[in-house]
């Protein structure tokens, strides 16, 4: 195999398919990259046995008297490091029948030794699979407001993952680590059959780091295995074989405390008096009144505490309730809205977190959180 390419355009693709290379790996072929030539272009692919990656990147073949190159697997993290140190020029990549890399610029040569591409674990190939096509920019969205409360409980795999319910009418995107739940519906994403499937978190994030606002993403799913296919990318994974909680049962119909709040004041405010929480369980308490919710900490092993009063309209009796101050933060950082509606029962009940919609034209997306109190003294 012999090419030439821009040190930056090759660099980049790397960079996009090094996320499914683990760090260490039993099988030391996979902490390379697979470098096969596809036609006029340069195909990279990695994988971690559970998740893969392949980019396509243009690159200039050697033509003369070549013989027909055979793939390659290319130690990942010398040649992105190489590459980083470089300045964006040509650079000659040469792999003879040794599986002997060279790589040539106007200021020196780099050399090392890969593994025959032939020994690389092949990805799997999508069998009877089902096709979605979504734009972009509503995919990445979906992925930014879902993973964050992807469960780290091994206990719990099912939750492990970001769980789609695609319909032919609306899909709905969940996450949960029984802590706080994210639910997203997406009216304008459908497709031919019902389809339900869990993605591992790891794929998601891959997913949407890679996808670009203004293309479509072709989702493609099998009993098996989900790919995410768009411009000269494709992230393949592994499904999470297992059933997702029945999350609908723990979303309450009764919460008829509504109180409403300017979301950047609460935010900051919960981030400054989270501070002075403990650092064991994160407890804020929230003192709500008529136009008023006083939020405060305190830490009582480092004797702080702090506390701050945001307005706010509540239509209710006053109500103490206790909530973990990182995931408050996280959930109303989710929210993209001017005003969020907390809609609350007890304090010992989910409360649920609403954006506070004032335009007419309908929303891509309906987002609705769900966040689990913490218990107070003052109603143990």
């Amino acid at each position: 195999m012999k090419f030439t390419a821009s040190s930056a355009d090759l660099l980049e693709a790397l960079n996009t398919v090094k996320g499914a290379v683990p760090s260490k790996s039993t099988m030391p072929i996979l902490e390379c990259i697979l470098f096969e030539r596809d036609g006029d272009t340069l195909r990279l692919s990695a994988t971690d046995l559970e998740i893969s990656i392949v980019q396509t990147v243009p690159v200039q073949f050697e033509t003369n008297g070549t013989p027909e190159s055979t793939p390659i697997a290319v130690p990942a993290q010398r040649l992105i490091d190489t590459l980083r140190a470089l300045p964006d020029l040509p650079i000659e990549f040469t792999a003879d029948s040794d599986f002997e890399i060279r790589m040539e610029t106007d200021q020196g040569h780099y050399k090392m030794v890969g593994h025959d591409g032939s020994d690389y674990p092949e990805l799997p190939e999508l069998e009877e699979s089902q096709e979605i096509n979504v734009e972009g920019g509503l995919l990445g969205r979906t992925i930014d407001k879902t993973a964050f409360a992807v469960s780290q409980d091994a206990l719990r795999p099912a939750m492990m993952g970001v769980y789609f319910q695609v319909g032919q009418e609306e899909t709905s995107v969940v996450a949960t680590d029984g802590h706080r739940l994210v639910k997203l519906t997406l009216p304008g994403l459908q497709a031919h059959t019902d389809v339900d499937f869990i993605v591992p978190e790891k794929a998601t994030k891959l997913a949407g780091r890679v996808v670009e606002d203004d293309e479509i993403c072709t989702v493609r799913v099998d009993e098996s295995h989900v790919s995410f296919e768009f411009g000269n990318s494709r992230v393949l994974a592994r499904l999470i074989d297992e059933t997702y909680p029945n999350y609908q049962s723990v979303i309450p119909d009764g919460n008829d405390r509504h109180l409403v709040v300017t979301r950047e004041d609460m935010l900051n405010a919960v981030k400054r008096v989270g501070l002075y929480s403990s650092s064991m369980t994160n407890q804020i308490r929230l003192d709500i009144t008529a136009d008023t919710v006083t939020i405060s900490a305190e830490d009582v092993e480092r004797s702080s505490e702090a506390e701050e009063t945001i307005h706010c309209d509540y239509d209710s009796e006053p109500m103490e309730i206790g909530f973990n101050s990182e995931y408050l933060t996280e959930v109303l950082s989710n929210v993209d809205c001017e005003e969020v509606v907390f809609e609350l029962s007890s304090p010992n009940r989910a409360g649920i977190v609403l954006p506070r919609d004032t335009s007419d034209e309908a929303p891509e997306e309906d987002i609705l959180m769900l966040i689990m109190p913490v218990m107070l003294n003052t109603y143990a």
